[in-house]
């Protein structure tokens, strides 16, 4: 699929707006890649890849091999101030599940797919270790 706008060009939470989509395709083509069929069972996996406490997760394990340009984009979307929080979410998993998203549209709408793909590969490895206690 062909992007049609220029990532510089984007706020940092129009790249999480972008990056939210683009994880969640990824994160549903992985729990189907497990064979999961049922609609209720595949809701309930995918959520353990794109809730925000996850992307959070995620993040702090994928800090250590970000390039700087990369973790700048972190900060910037991590750091920007949404008129919207969720409920039932810490504001501060929030705001870093928010620079993830952001990593992952900025990826993507600067065409580095190779990249991108190895950053999706990782964190959802990362998400699939059972011993992993999601920190809460």
């Amino acid at each position: 699929m062909k992007q049609e706008w220029r990532v510089e060009a984007l706020s940092p939470l129009g790249l999480a707006f972008v990056g939210d989509a683009i994880w969640e395709v990824y994160a549903r083509q992985h729990c189907l890649n497990q064979g999961v069929r049922k609609p209720n069972d595949l809701h309930r996996l995918c959520t353990r890849y794109v809730s925000a406490r996850a992307q959070a997760n995620a993040l702090a394990h994928l800090m250590p091999m970000l390039a700087e340009a990369e973790a700048n984009v972190v900060r910037r979307g991590r750091n920007s101030k949404s008129a919207h929080v969720r409920r039932n979410v810490d504001v501060i998993v929030y705001r870093h599940s928010t620079g993830f998203e952001a990593l992952i549209g900025h990826l993507y709408g600067s065409g580095q797919v190779e990249r991108l793909e190895e950053i999706v590969r990782e964190a959802l490895a990362f998400l699939d270790e059972p011993e992993k206690e999601l920190s809460k």
